[in-house]
């Protein structure tokens, strides 16, 4: 008998196969099995407000007027934002926009240009 690898997902062990995926009854999470490799390690995909992919050192734009906190500021949408930084937490685009200097922001709030 064959043994199958954990879900990914949740580690469930009662991981079964259909085809040429792996499937987690648990919580219905499907992978394939030619991805099964040393690099089962998922890294997090950071996606804008459109659903497009960011790198770092991409440009995105603002699309919301945001509140700078401790400051009576806003940064206004449209605002251009170059060279971000992807960065793990809760805020995960650092990146510094003139005017302002260093900030912290969300990608929900930008979009890619």
């Amino acid at each position: 008998m064959s043994t199958l690898p954990n879900c990914s997902k949740c580690h469930s062990e009662y991981t079964y196969e259909d085809g040429n995926l792996f499937v987690c009854p648990e919580c219905g999470y499907e992978w394939s099995s030619e991805l099964e490799t040393d690099n089962s390690e998922d890294q997090k995909v950071f996606k804008d407000a459109n659903g497009n992919v960011l790198n770092d050192g991409d440009t995105v734009t603002i699309i919301k007027d945001l509140k700078v906190k401790g400051s009576s500021s806003v940064l206004k949408v449209g605002t251009k934002v170059k060279n971000i930084r992807l960065v793990e937490g809760d805020h995960d685009i650092d990146c510094k926009i003139e005017g302002f200097g260093a900030m912290k922001l969300k990608s929900e709030f930008v979009k890619k240009v």
